[in-house]
């Protein structure tokens, strides 16, 4: 009896097959070998046999018995005993069985090589895969490239761009000097240009962009459809061949088994027949127990079977996912490509229509700018020549008189040649007079008398070689001999005997005396005035009425030539606004009144004036109900909480010493009553100044003044003063005048300054003539959803308003600095700069009058109501110290927050720079990482954390010094 093998078609092994001897008997036994391991099928038809009583057998179901020999190669070989009657049948069994085998192997070979297709076909996927792949990578490459150039491009026009902007903004600055008025058209024309171009490079920016987002989204799209169709037909092939293959081993499988049904019969026929010499009980059990192990052996065939399905399947889906992939990368590629291409065709055409729109604006801006130059050329070579013909003309009258004077001096030289013949003969009587002086020749009695008079008295010893002198002499003195003068001769003239008294004592006396000149008497003629008479009036007159004219011409002439180049920035500054160069402190704090301040304060004079401090703001000096002075009462009262009036007194001298100017905090908005009104209201004043109800202003509704109408905005803790009123106003300007003259105080900070009217503020300075003035204008800036608007224009807008008011007689708090650095510090430095290029806040429109501050004792000290974010305090000067305006420094800061060493620096590179309250300011960047300026032309400035330096900068000429280097915090270069 044979048994039939089928092989594993996840091996891809063809089968072998063998017959070999089972026995000694000489039966065969046909073994197929399915390579090292033997491969079992459960038979999938089982019959019911009937029991024969007769013959005392058992019959189960049909089974197949399989055992192994001990060679290498597996085989099932059949354990029946045929005899020789039944070798026919056998041999029949056994070609049906071959043919079945063959067809099995045919199978079996023909799915091996399906299997080694798909092999080749799933290598040759894995390499289309890696080279898709590397075909995108380098897409990708090739498209950041692109992206890259691209966006390089752009930066490269738009740095051009703003190259000639600022070629166009200088050769703007350049005419400016020549022709003021047409700064403002070429700044408005500037800036229409920069915000067109930035308009214009958003627009393109933002339409590149998002075209470029849509395509790839697209992109991404349609390659998840094709991946997914694809995914789904390989899915489909491979489902198809693997239940092909199944149904075919099924069949192959179902025919071996009927084969292998038809060899059982045959055996059990044989059994049947030869049980007469076998004991069948031992042979049923032995087939049982092969049963048995065929069983196992089958249900590891079934769990082989399995794992070989799911290796397929796993199989089967990375050769799908890698097509997939390959396929969705080729789709991007392609895509990106186009993409790409699309995406540079637009991107040149904007870049050219953006070319073209630059050229055709700097073309325009040339041309307007040439025709300003030649209009301002002629005008300016029109002026030149009327002043050269002036200047000629001049010369020509200066050339006759010159002339004129030299025929003069000739003269003059005649006449000094034969003063000199007439001098050399009064030397001769000098020589007689002296020897007769030193007896050296002997006098007769009757001429004794004689030698007593020459020359009226008067001799000229001192005569020399200048006939001026002598002329001097004879004439006398013409003016009173000043003292040092006379001092001076007393030092230098000789020394003669004295003069006698009588003829007796000169008798007596072996020296004789003359009549000399008296002191008052000897006198340069240089230094002398012109008489009439002399001989030289006239042409000297003469000379110095041209000199004058010409000193005069020249003056008119530099007058014009400085009103062409003179920027706005450089006017005089008026009364009240101080030199331009002061450096202002707060000299106190909120919680100052608890000590004796002004003994306290006035020691460190030296020590601020030292440090760079031009300037000490004091605090209010008046009684006041409220300890801080902001709330007076009896304005002549000077003993306050700060000290008293003698004391406030030293303090100022101990100021004046050190050259600092004393700055009083004034309070003239408001003022305390001392007494009640028989209805009950304070609204009687005491003191000095002892105002009724009539001094109040009749809108404050705490105080039933019967005073106008208030010109600003109520104050309510306090009684408003009524400025309007002529016995006030009186009576302000002389307590601020007697502050001034008698107290000492150079100048006045003028505290809420938003309650009364701007005109009042001028007329008070015009009368007490500070030398320094500030306004407390306090006003809230703008927001918009509790973030700062940057737009700032109408809060500083109402600052500069007030100023106007006083007619540009007081400077004013630049609080719009202040509020725009609390934030701009804070990684946006864009808010330091306007639309027209200049520093927000009053310091860009009005720098002269902006003073600018970070803390002062309402913001910061133990109030806080608004205070300066600390951890940028040193930023925060470092702007205010660089910049134009007069920068004020909080007495907290400087002696209690460990600053004072920082500030001095700063204050010392101002200095150095000359920075002062008009100094030009040029701004070069400001973003979001941070702030470049030059101030004058001698400073530039960087506040922010990223890389920079003036050598990067091709507007910075000369040599650069680094002066200040505080890394991310700022840095200060000065010019060599």
């Amino acid at each position: 009896m044979g048994a039939i093998l089928m092989a594993d078609l996840s091996f891809g092994i063809p089968p072998r097959c063998a017959i070999v001897p089972s026995g000694a008997n000489g039966k065969h036994s046909t073994d197929l070998c399915l390579g090292n391991r033997p491969v079992f099928f459960t038979s999938t038809v089982r019959r019911t046999k009937r029991f024969s009583s007769t013959e005392r057998l058992i019959y189960k179901s049909r089974s197949i018995v399989f055992s192994s020999v001990g060679h290498s190669d597996d085989t099932v070989t059949d354990l029946v005993n045929d005899r020789n009657d039944y070798s026919s049948g056998k041999n029949e069994v056994l070609g049906v069985e071959e043919d079945e085998l063959v067809a099995a192997r045919k199978a079996l070979s023909e799915a091996q090589a399906r299997q080694k297709a798909i092999e080749k076909e799933r290598d040759r996927l894995l390499e289309e895969l890696a080279r898709s792949e590397a075909k995108q990578q380098e897409y990708v490459s090739t498209i950041m490239h692109d992206k890259e150039l691209a966006v390089a491009e752009l930066e490269a026009a738009k740095s051009l761009f703003h190259q000639k902007l600022k070629q166009s903004v200088d050769e703007k600055f350049t005419l400016e000097s020549k022709l003021v008025l047409a700064k403002q058209d070429a700044v408005e024309l500037a800036v229409q240009v920069e915000k067109l171009a930035e308009i214009a490079f958003q627009q393109a920016t933002s339409h590149i962009l998002q075209d470029a987002q849509l395509r790839v989204s697209a992109a991404e799209t349609s390659a998840a459809e094709a991946a997914y169709q694809i995914e789904k037909q390989i899915r489909d092939a491979t489902e198809g061949a693997i239940f092909s293959l199944v149904e075919q081993s099924k069949d192959a499988i179902e025919k071996a088994l009927d084969v292998a049904e038809k060899a059982g019969d045959h055996a059990t026929k044989a059994v049947s027949l030869y049980t007469d010499g076998v004991n069948p009980v031992d042979e049923v059990a032995s087939v049982q127990s092969q049963y048995i192990k065929l069983q196992r052996v089958v249900s590891d065939l079934e769990s082989q079977l399995l794992l070989t399905r799911s290796e397929i399947d796993r199989l089967q889906l990375e050769l799908e996912h890698a097509r997939a992939q390959a396929n969705a990368s080729e789709v991007r590629a392609n895509n990106a490509e186009k993409a790409l291409l699309e995406f540079q065709e637009v991107n040149k055409k904007k870049t050219l229509q953006q070319e073209e729109e630059i050229k055709s604006l700097m073309e325009q801006m040339k041309k307007d700018a040439a025709e300003r130059k030649k209009a301002a050329s002629k005008a300016f070579k029109a002026e030149l020549q009327s002043i050269r013909a002036a200047i000629e003309a001049a010369k020509e009258a200066a050339r006759s008189k010159d002339n004129a004077y030299q025929r003069r001096c000739e003269a003059l030289q005649r006449s000094l040649r034969a003063s000199e013949a007439a001098s050399k003969m009064w030397r001769q009587r000098a020589e007689m007079a002296e020897s007769l002086l030193l007896k050296e020749r002997s006098l007769s009695e009757e001429d004794e008398d004689s030698i007593y008079v020459v020359n009226g008295g008067r001799l000229d010893l001192l005569t020399d070689d200048d006939s001026q002198k002598w002329k001097l002499l004879s004439d006398g003195p013409r003016r009173e001999i000043p003292q040092w003068m006379a001092r001076r001769i007393r030092t230098i003239r000789p020394k003669f005997p004295p003069r006698k008294v009588d003829v007796a004592e000169a008798l007596t006396s072996k020296f004789s005396s003359l009549d000399l000149p008296k002191v008052d008497d000897v006198w340069s003629i240089a230094q002398e005035k012109l008489k009439e008479g002399d001989a030289l009036i006239d042409h000297v007159i003469e000379k110095e009425t041209i000199e004058k004219k010409r000193k005069s011409l020249e003056r008119a002439l530099q007058r014009k030539t400085i009103q062409w180049q003179r920027a706005p920035e450089q006017i005089k500054v008026e009364p009240g606004t101080g030199t331009g160069r002061e450096i202002v402190i707060q000299g106190f704090n909120w919680e100052s009144w608890r000590r004796q301040w002004y003994l306290e304060l006035a020691p460190k004079a030296a020590d601020l004036s030292k440090s760079g401090v031009t300037a000490v703001w004091l605090p209010p000096p008046t009684e006041s109900v409220a300890p801080q002075g902001y709330m007076p009462s009896d304005l002549y009262n000077l003993n306050s909480a700060y000290g008293s009036e003698e004391e406030l007194k030293h303090c100022i001298e101990e100021m004046h010493s050190q050259d600092l100017l004393a700055l009083g905090d004034v309070v003239l908005n408001h003022r305390c009553a001392h007494k009640q009104s028989p209805n009950g209201v304070w609204n009687i004043f005491g003191g000095k100044l002892a105002w009724g109800p009539e001094a109040i202003v009749c809108d404050d509704p705490n105080f039933q003044g019967r005073g106008n109408p208030s010109s600003g905005d109520i104050f309510h803790a306090a009684p408003n003063i009524d400025h309007s009123q002529d016995f006030v106003r009186r009576d302000i300007k002389e307590w601020l005048n007697w502050l001034r003259n008698y107290i000492g105080f150079d100048g006045w900070r003028l505290d809420f300054v938003r309650g009364f009217s701007g005109t009042y503020v001028k007329e008070y300075i015009e009368a007490s003539n500070p030398a320094f003035a500030i306004g407390e204008y306090w006003d809230s800036l703008g927001y918009e959803h509790g973030n700062l608007c940057y737009n700032q224009d109408a809060h500083r807008q109402r600052i500069v308003n007030w100023i106007n008011a006083t007619g540009g007689t007081s400077s004013a708090f630049d609080v719009t600095t202040k509020g725009i650095l609390h934030s701009a510090l804070h990684n946006e430095y864009w808010r330091l700069i306007d639309p027209q290029g200049k520093p927000t806040g009053v310091m860009g429109w009005w720098p002269s009058r902006a003073v600018t501050f970070l803390e002062n004792h309402d913001t910061g000290s133990t109030q806080g109501h608004w205070p300066f974010p600390r951890d940028k305090l040193a930023q925060g000067y470092a702007y205010i110290l660089t910049h134009p305006g007069t920068p004020v420094i909080f007495y907290d800061h400087f002696y209690d927050f460990g600053l004072r060493d920082i500030i001095t620096e700063l204050i010392e590179g101002r200095r150095r720079a000359g920075i002062h309250c008009r100094s030009s300011v040029k701004i070069y960047h400001a973003n979001n990482e941070g702030y470049v300026a030059q101030i004058g032309e001698m400073l530039v400035m960087k506040l922010g954390h990223f890389d920079w330096n003036p050598s990067k900068e091709n507007h910075l000429d000369g040599s650069w010094q680094k002066f200040v280097d505080k890394g991310s915090d700022y840095q200060l270069w000065l010019r060599q």
